[in-house]
Order: structure tokens, then sequence, then C-alpha cells
């Protein structure tokens, strides 16, 4: 074996041992993080509004007479079907499902739901769509080609419910809190909570944080809100206190 060669092997074995610690320790931080999350056990957690607990991770169904709306889908398919079984509602009754952005640990049974109509909103079809990437070159990816694109502000109106998108970017370029009848608010991870109070998101995986802080904005004068839901970090029945509160 000549030197050459040699040398070509020694550079590709250091190349690959150093991508290994570098996502050895990327792998160990995911985790730790994910460690800090305070998530709400699956039951109806207000009145019509039901949270699905998966992993680290919260979806919510709000329920509108017999059907249901989602927000978001999930982490684990299988881990939501078995959810539900326990709350007794059948996947078949969602009409919709409004995701807050496309991380992975948002979309996983968005097949579950057969007979719902998914929405998000118009700037985050980005992430998607392989225009813009959500880490290095990884974009990420959902299970269907037919969605519909909510615009900042846009008001849906689905059986009994009003849905009202905000664009709240910054965690993802196009993440999307939905005030559902004026009265609650599901922000996704765009924002956390802490103490009571509405708190940045979690540094480790949101994109841009000037971006994020200056989408509490958008949120902080709801006149008639009484809930904000997280995904990560639990929810609040005191809204006005919530918001009282600076993001730096």
């Amino acid at each position: 074996m000549n030197k050459i060669v040699k040398r070509i092997l020694i550079v590709t074995g250091v190349v690959i041992i150093i991508l290994a610690l570098v996502m050895g320790g990327f792998m160990m931080k995911m985790n730790s993080e994910k460690k800090k999350m305070n998530v709400i056990e699956t039951k109806e957690v207000v009145h019509n509004i039901y949270t699905i607990k998966d992993s680290f991770v919260n979806m919510f169904l709000v329920k509108d007479s017999d059907k249901f709306i989602a927000i978001d889908a999930g982490n684990d398919i299988n881990v939501i079907n078995n959810e539900l079984q326990k709350l007794g509602i059948d996947p078949d009754k969602v009409v919709a499902i409004f995701l807050t952005h496309t991380d992975g640990d948002h979309v996983a049974a968005i097949s579950l739901f057969k007979n719902a109509k998914l929405y998000l909103s118009r700037d985050e079809e980005q992430m998607i769509n392989g225009k813009t990437a959500r880490a290095l070159r990884m974009h990420n990816k959902i299970s269907t080609k037919s969605y519909n694109l909510v615009d900042d502000q846009q008001i849906l109106k689905i059986g009994n419910l009003s849905i009202q998108g905000i664009l709240t970017p910054g965690h993802t370029t196009g993440s999307m809190s939905y005030l559902v009848n004026d009265s609650c608010l599901f922000v996704g991870d765009a924002f956390g909570l802490k103490k009571g109070k509405v708190d940045k998101p979690n540094a480790f995986f949101t994109g841009d944080m000037n971006r994020a802080i200056l989408s509490f904005n958008k949120i902080r004068n709801l006149p008639h809100a009484t809930y904000l839901f997280t995904a990560h970090n639990g929810f609040s029945n005191d809204y006005k206190n919530a918001i009282n509160t600076e993001l730096k």
C-alpha cells in the first residue's frame, strides 16, 4: 500500500471519528434537553380540550360536538393511537389537524387521522418542500402532499370552532400559534412556560431566537384569551398572568 493511500485512509478515519464525536455530543445534548421538558399526562385537561402525551411532547384535541380538531400530531403514531384508545376517542372523528410547525415530533400521526384535513402556515411550507433546511442539510418531512396553507391572522371556521392562525416564527421559519374560539391559545414550540410565565423557546432546538422573542409581541394582547398551551412545558389557565413578562 503506497503512502498516498495510507494518508487518505488516515484522513478518512480521522474525519469519521470527528463526525462520530460531534454526532454523539449532539445526541447527548438533545436527550439532556428532552429530559427538562414537562409534558402533561393524557387526559381532558380542561372542558372539551384533551392533551395526548407522547414521550416528551403533547398534542391536543379540541372537541366540537362529536368531532375534534387536533393541534399537532405527535412523535410516534403507535403511542398516539394507544393514548387515544385510553380516552375512548376514535381517530376517524378528527376532522382537521393544525400543525404549529413540521418538526418530526409534531407530525408522526398525521396518517392516523384519515378524515382530517391538514393545515400549516404558508411560511412553514418551505420547511417541507426542500427550500429551507431545518439544520445543516436535513429537511423536515410529512407523510402527505395534501395540505392547506394558513396565512398570518387568517381565521378558519370548522364546525362551531373558530381557529385563528398567528404567525410566530423563530423556532422554525413558519411556526404558527392557533387561537381557538378567541380563548385557547396553542403555541407549540414557539414559546415555553416557566413558573407560570411565558418563556423563550428551548434554545437548542430554536432556529432564530431573536425572531422568537419578537414574535412574543404577537400573542401578548389577545383580549379574550384564557388558556395558553405549549407542546413541551404544560399549560396555563391564566393567560393574562402568563404573558405579563418580558423575554430577553
